[in-house]
């Protein structure tokens, strides 16, 4: 991991009637162009040598720094993919390095596979495509049985006659006119998925889901997203006539062996369609971005594709 410094470039960029997206730009500013989505950590930007890269953080429509938060309106899967191809024009790129964990790998397919020519490489972590079985297994029954006494808070604010359909119960609690409903149900989302993202629990990243503006943009954006199944068919990402389209960009993923947000076997079956990219299994790692044996890999990730 390298020392990470302030941004030398932030900015705004409007993207819709509704939207205004937030960006911000580190390391070198001659440097290869590449970076995450999703909301901005300054802490991501250790993944990358900042003599080589010229880092672009981009907070995805609702999230972070961009406006209006939470906002549910105008926004999918593939204005998302619009909105990172704008951003490449605005700042005049060619191409880039992109880089993406969990939702930033779906994010980072979808982008790639509808921009092909722009990619220069991926390296993607805890591999998520929106299938249903992924979303079955983490908000419905399967990393429910690992985790408990997690499961049984994250249980608590639906009445148990809606609980065949968590993810449409909290749906309706999401985006309930009642602040104190909505801010609950964000807060018992956001809490199971911090409580499972580490091999190891880690109490700094459940008080993340306490604060309530951070829980409530998380939440509604997640599941707005999964209750639309990402505005995609079922196993698209993975469609070998996709994958094609994308094939000849060099490509690393790292997985973490006890990721249960994300299971290995997500990974796995992409590496059955693309046998080109390579796969890293880490056997002491969780979902996190922030476990050590991921950490290293990531950054030797980006180490090697610099020079492209």
């Amino acid at each position: 991991m390298y020392a990470y410094n302030e941004p030398f470039e932030t900015g705004k960029l409007k993207v819709s009637d509704i939207h205004t997206l937030h960006y911000e730009i580190s390391g070198n500013a001659g440097g290869a162009p590449g970076g995450p989505g999703g909301g901005c950590d300054h802490k991501d930007r250790a993944f990358f040598n900042p003599q080589k890269y010229k880092v672009i953080f981009l907070d995805q429509r609702g999230a972070g720094k961009s406006e209006p938060s939470a906002c549910l309106e105008e926004n999918t899967t593939w204005d998302l993919v619009k909105d990172v191809e704008r951003l490449r024009e605005h700042l005049k790129i060619d191409k880039w390095h992109v880089f993406g964990g969990s939702w930033g790998s779906t994010l980072s397919l979808a982008y790639a596979q509808s921009h092909p020519d722009r990619v220069k490489s991926l390296v993607l972590r805890g591999i998520f495509t929106l299938r249903k079985s992924e979303l079955r297994w983490f908000y419905q029954e399967g990393a429910s049985h690992l985790f408990p006494e997690a499961w049984a808070e994250y249980l608590e604010p639906i009445p148990k006659a809606e609980r065949g359909d968590l993810v449409l119960a909290y749906h309706a609690q999401l985006n309930s006119v009642d602040d104190e409903t909505r801010l609950r149900a964000a807060r018992a989302w956001s809490k199971w998925e911090m409580s499972t993202s580490k091999l190891y629990t880690d109490p700094a990243q459940i008080a993340e889901a306490e604060k309530d503006d951070w829980a409530n943009a998380f939440a509604r954006i997640e599941n707005h997203y999964f209750i639309n199944d990402g505005w995609m068919r079922d196993g698209q990402l993975l469609d070998p006539q996709e994958i094609d389209k994308i094939r000849h960009i060099p490509t690393i993923v790292v997985q973490g062996r006890y990721d249960v947000v994300c299971p290995a076997t997500t990974a796995y079956d992409l590496k059955k369609v693309w046998p080109e990219i390579t796969l890293h299994i880490v056997p002491d790692a969780g979902h996190s971005s922030r476990e050590p044996g991921t950490q290293k890999l990531l950054a030797e990730a980006t180490d090697k594709f610099a020079d492209l």
